[in-house]
């Protein structure tokens, strides 16, 4: 171990911990100060304006989003029995009401990514168009989808590097304009994902390697082509935003349920964590639209706790959990990111409530027990927040407030998971659970 590593250990306790694939929940000192953060409300409304702009376009390709009006919405679902359940598994009261913020429902990819990753191919087609074409904000954009555009858009090319969900969302996107599209996928992808991608014409090129390897890659092979347009999971704004606009949709669902954030009502919204741009840009949407009474909390598995670890030490992606020995392996495909984005930490530095570390065995137990309970079925990832309510409720310093809390899991993917691969998904939760009995998260 080298001086610089012990110096940091001995400053950061839990790190020891998490060297060690322990179950950690760390409360982020910073959060609620000031801060100066690059981004501003007005840039999510503009977010919300650009898929407005595009959902008659959404609606002309993509047939299952006739019902939303070519919207990219998914539903607020009180899961009760679910609550129920996890009290019993926890042996611990869970104060307030749990929601499920289904975001494995999302139309086109079935994941959260189909808010940043579907985004940013929205505005680079219309930077295109308005480019090379006459096209105005005020069009009809359905246009679009007309084959003389298809003929423009296969000109230029979209390249992305991906664990799965996000090259699965950028991919079925920007080859529905006809963009060529090559996503570079890590060794932590599902093969259903890259045989999807096939299907649907793109381009997948395989990488033995993490995802840290297959973005550097990709990056390396658009920038010899000035018509290949990059999509970095690891830094970019657009990604970032695109998840943001996640904060107007549900400060409306909220405010339907009769739900109104503040100090005495928290909202506690628990997002599983890989890169950590999906859920730093749907934490700073929410509290864009809701400046009081949001408590974001980051889940992230014991083997992959980049982001964590990144923020807890302020080194953000400047280390990863290689650095500490962490072999940052994990059945959670979508989490399965040694490094964390270059935006995330430093824009969460003071939005971020907290983080907690799980095992993966707990992931699919979560699983088993949604689809058990109220028939929902998601995949490994998008089960983490599940981990983080009873460490995060038993934590919370003013426990008073806690019986009007409201409790938000983000579950982030699921929707095009195969029928077959789900119930070995949900077999294995079922065999997991069927072991002795154990507090699931500490």
């Amino acid at each position: 171990m080298t001086d610089e590593l012990e110096q940091l250990i001995h400053k950061f306790p839990l790190l020891n911990n998490m060297q060690h694939y322990q179950p950690i929940t760390w409360i982020n000192p910073e959060f609620g100060e000031e801060a100066e953060i690059p981004f501003t409300q007005a840039e999510v409304f503009d977010v919300a304006a650009r898929f407005k702009r595009f959902a008659p376009y959404l609606a002309a390709a993509f047939p299952e989003t006739h019902k939303t009006d070519g919207q990219l919405i998914s539903p607020l679902l009180k899961i009760d029995k679910m609550q129920t359940v996890l009290e019993d598994r926890n042996a611990a009261e869970i104060p307030g009401n749990v929601y499920l913020k289904a975001d494995s429902m999302l139309p086109i990819s079935g994941s959260i990514k189909s808010r940043g990753g579907i985004y940013e191919v929205l505005k680079f087609a219309e930077h295109v168009a308005m480019t090379e074409t006459n096209l105005t904000y005020s069009d009809d954009y359905a246009v679009l989808a007309t084959p003389d555009y298809h003929k423009l858009f296969a000109d230029y090319g979209i390249m992305v590097g991906s664990t799965g969900n996000l090259g699965l969302s950028i991919g079925m996107a920007a080859a529905s304009f006809g963009f060529k599209t090559t996503v570079h996928m890590s060794v932590d992808a599902r093969q259903w994902k890259k045989d999807m991608l096939r299907a649907n014409g793109v381009t997948v090129v395989e990488h033995d390697d993490s995802v840290s390897v297959a973005i550097a890659q990709g990056r390396k092979e658009a920038a010899k082509d000035p018509h290949t347009y990059f999509i970095d999971d690891e830094g970019s704004k657009d990604l970032f935003l695109g998840y943001s606009a996640a904060g107007i949709e549900i400060q409306k669902q909220l405010t339907d349920d009769g739900i109104f954030p503040d100090a005495d009502h928290p909202v506690f919204v628990y997002l599983p964590a890989g890169v950590g741009g999906s859920p730093s840009g749907v934490s700073f949407g929410l509290q864009m639209m809701m400046p009081e009474g949001i408590y974001p909390v980051f889940a992230e598995p014991t083997h992959v706790p980049s982001v964590t670890m990144g923020m807890m030490t302020h080194l953000y992606d400047k280390i990863a959990v290689t650095d500490l020995g962490i072999d940052g392996k994990t059945l959670a495909d979508g989490l399965a990111v040694p490094r964390s984005s270059k935006i995330a930490g430093r824009v969460m530095r003071t939005l971020l409530y907290g983080a907690h570390t799980f095992s993966d065995d707990d992931i699919y137990r979560y699983l088993a027990l949604l689809a058990d309970t109220q028939n929902i079925y998601v995949e490994p990832s998008a089960a983490a927040g599940f981990s983080a309510i009873a460490p995060t409720v038993a934590g919370f310093e003013n426990q008073a407030v806690l019986k009007n809390a409201t409790h938000v899991v983000w579950a982030t993917g699921g929707k095009l998971v195969p029928t077959d691969e789900m119930q070995r998904y949900y077999d294995k939760g079922r065999a997991l659970l069927a072991e002795p009995q154990q507090v699931l998260a500490r």
